[in-house]
């Protein structure tokens, strides 16, 4: 550890091997995993269709370049375009790196529409990487400090809130976009109102924005559909994507369509690792065992029996504000800070986190059964009750 610079404050538990929901320490202990790398392992950990995949493929060819034609990506572009209704895709390594094309690309078509300074709405609260252009347009003064200068060209307004960006509209011309998440993941699982992306698309309609949708976390299957906005009679020009696209292997997109499809020419944008032949076998493998085992609707049933599980085990809690969730994204917002609760869990054998101080996170691996879900909620609900009774 005296090697690595001190960038993340880390649990004191090293984990050695996987198998779907469970993970094992050195000492040999197993533990229920609620995490999944942050809403990475859909699969859960070393799916056996997903690691054969893999070491056939490096077998095979790792990578090339993209100077040259790459078929598994063209495969995986095709797929996640009849999947989300998308035209085209750009791959990059990182939900971040999805972030900034997006970003890039609004610039541009601002730029192309000869608009001088492109301005990007974004919301309060909001996470969308730790680049400086992403940084710039998350919503956390904490993630943003120490960092200023920050960039230009982002206005800033509460999430869920829809007047707030007509009043933008009204006062500001340089607008070409909006960036939101249709789940506010880091922002604590804030689930906006049912009509809220609805009524960003009419405005970016009426305007001629692109609606720009962070789906690094809510995508590939984590609120029980392919994508976050799929809950929603619509469809956004541009979505950004990561996390769970790879299983655990990195591989970010960024998706678009319409006239923001054709925006880039080449260099204007691109990766050197971007979509090579491994990390897009990753992609289409994670997409194609997701359709083989049904895992959306096992995403929307499992979430479901640990949302009313948690609410059954802690209903009338005090200090319990709300517990809420779509598909495998869930949150239990308490009336203080709770860090200290992911401490208590990982001794209890249990990996959770907590955000916005006060929300602890549960995005479990899509492939989550009934006993195991019980067995979170066995574990997690007396934890929750202990920790407010002995805080209060």
């Amino acid at each position: 550890m005296s090697y690595l610079m001190n960038t993340y404050a880390r649990q004191p538990v090293a984990f050695v091997r996987g198998e779907g929901v469970w993970l094992w320490d050195e000492a040999g202990d197993k533990y229920l995993d609620a995490l999944a790398g942050v809403a990475v392992n859909g699969l859960g950990h070393a799916h056996p269709r997903l690691a054969a995949a893999l070491c056939e493929q490096a077998r095979t060819l790792i990578h090339t370049s993209n100077i040259y034609e790459i078929r598994r990506q063209e495969q995986l572009a095709q797929r996640l375009c009849q999947i989300s209704g998308m035209d085209k895709a750009f791959f990059c390594n990182s939900g971040c790196e999805a972030n900034e094309a997006a970003i890039k690309l609004a610039r541009l078509y601002g730029h192309q529409k000869g608009i001088t300074t492109p301005t990007i709405i974004v919301m309060e609260k909001a996470f969308h990487g730790r680049t400086m252009a992403t940084l710039t347009a998350t919503g956390s003064r904490k993630v943003q400090a120490g960092f200023e200068p920050l960039l230009m060209g982002f206005a800033r307004v509460p999430y869920n809130d829809v007047e707030a960006v007509r009043q933008v509209a009204e006062h500001n011309h340089d607008v070409v976009a909006i960036l939101v998440e249709p789940v506010q993941g880091e922002g604590g699982i804030k689930i906006p109102d049912a009509e809220y992306l609805l009524a960003l698309r009419k405005i970016c309609d009426d305007k001629g924005w692109l609606l720009m949708l962070d789906e690094v976390q809510t995508g590939i299957g984590r609120t029980g559909t392919w994508f976050g906005f799929q809950h929603a009679d619509l469809l956004p020009d541009v979505m950004a994507l990561a996390k769970g696209l790879g299983s655990g292997m990195p591989i970010g997109a960024c998706l678009a369509r319409g006239a923001a499809a054709d925006v880039f020419k080449p260099g204007n944008h691109g990766s050197t690792f971007g979509g090579n032949p491994l990390a897009c076998t990753a992609g289409l493998t994670t997409l194609q065992v997701m359709e083989d085992e049904g895992l959306l609707a096992n995403a929307t049933r499992i979430g479901g029996e640990i949302l009313s599980g948690l609410r059954q085990e802690l209903d009338g809690v005090a200090g319990v504000k709300q517990i809420r969730g779509l598909g495998m994204m869930i949150g239990i917002e308490l009336d203080r800070p709770c860090g200290e609760l992911v401490k208590l869990a990982l001794a209890q054998r249990l990996l959770i986190n907590v955000t916005a101080d006060n929300v602890v996170r549960l995005v479990p691996p899509l492939v989550m059964n009934s006993a195991e879900a019980a067995q979170l909620v066995a574990g997690l609900a007396p934890l929750v009750r202990s920790f407010l009774g002995r805080a209060a």
